[in-house]
């Protein structure tokens, strides 16, 4: 795998454009050589992250939760056996496989670039089981949402072929579990970042090798805020490397993707990436922010004290983002990747 430059930009999924068609040709028009990997921008309700996931569970709306996240009591035992839930269409093979043939289609017809790969981003179920399940169902829902979590990913590779596809797991809440924002955290993830860690493994086993594989490391995003501050980058780099090394056992990880937040210009924020064990994954940080093209040259010139080789990317998705907002991160993306 080639090393990425600040030339080289990264986005994470959703996008707030119209459509996917849309998404395909305002990047590849935009960033004609930055891109190694495109996705379809998530359009519809697909944009505001695994909210949609809700309704996959539509014929039990006794596991569903409060999108309010209500104190309610302990709601008893699970109602239902776990082998007996029937879940709605997950969804996202079908819009992979919807997607592919559209990117099939601009790429021969010279909007995308030959070697661009067809990029699918796909939470971790235990980010789909925290916001659509009740807490004290989660455990049992946990295998059968991941049962089917897997044979969406097992058709999506089976129907794209591998020297298309790149797929990447999102990885979010996990965070707010392991920064302690979650309290109690889920009592059947324990011990917590063992647990966690191994999930994630479990996951990227189910990636072919012959299929790039990258990881999305998040802080979340819901109104343009983090669900708590990073101090560094000590607990990113903690669990990457925990993440790298089990998935290097058995296949490469293609590219792994970190925040920044705005207002860490600092080089001590980056500081920690020196232990990251990069080797040849492809590393790129969320140092893009809207209306902020010094800032963002300055968390460039930051990390670059760090680590030498990263591509750049924003924080999180831009499914939630505005037109103007997106209009500005395009903006200052190219600029920084022209004058690299």
């Amino acid at each position: 795998m080639a090393s990425p430059s600040g030339k080289n930009v990264h986005f994470v999924g959703s996008i707030c454009l119209p459509d996917t068609p849309t998404v395909y040709r305002t990047l590849s028009a935009t960033f004609p050589t930055q891109l190694k990997r495109i996705p379809d921008g998530e359009p519809g309700n697909r944009g505001n992250f695994v909210l949609w996931q809700r309704s996959v569970f539509y014929r039990y709306p006794y596991l569903v939760r409060s999108l309010y996240f209500s104190l309610a009591k302990d709601p008893g035992p699970i109602p239902i056996s776990p082998e007996k839930i029937q879940l709605m269409p997950i969804g996202y093979d079908d819009a992979a496989i919807d997607s592919y043939a559209t990117f099939c289609r601009l790429r021969d017809g010279g909007v995308i670039p030959n070697g661009v790969k067809f990029q699918v981003s796909l939470p971790t179920p235990i980010n789909v089981l925290h916001v659509a399940i009740e807490p004290a169902y989660q455990e049992a829902v946990e295998p059968v949402y991941t049962k089917a979590l897997l044979k969406a990913v097992r058709r999506i590779q089976d129907e794209i072929p591998a020297e298309d596809l790149a797929l990447q797991w999102d990885v979010a809440v996990e965070f707010a579990f392991l920064e302690g924002v979650v309290l109690p955290p889920p009592h059947w993830i324990m011990a917590l970042k063992d647990s966690i860690v191994n999930r994630v493994l479990e996951l990227a086993d189910a990636i072919d090798p012959s299929v790039e594989l990258g990881f999305h490391f998040c802080y979340g995003d819901l109104g343009h805020q983090h669900f708590t501050q990073p101090k560094d980058m000590s607990l990113l780099v903690d669990v990457a490397n925990r993440v790298l090394t089990g998935t290097r056992r058995r296949r490469p990880v293609n590219w792994i993707h970190m925040p920044v937040p705005k207002d860490r210009i600092d080089r001590g924020y980056f500081e920690p990436l020196k232990n990251l064990e990069k080797n040849d994954t492809e590393l790129y940080l969320g140092v893009l922010h809207q209306d902020d093209l010094e800032g963002t040259k300055l968390r460039i010139k930051s990390a670059s004290e760090v680590v030498a080789d990263f591509g750049i990317a924003t924080e999180c998705g831009l499914g939630r983002a505005d037109a103007r907002e997106l209009e500005s991160v395009l903006e200052i993306t190219k600029k920084i990747t022209e004058e690299m």
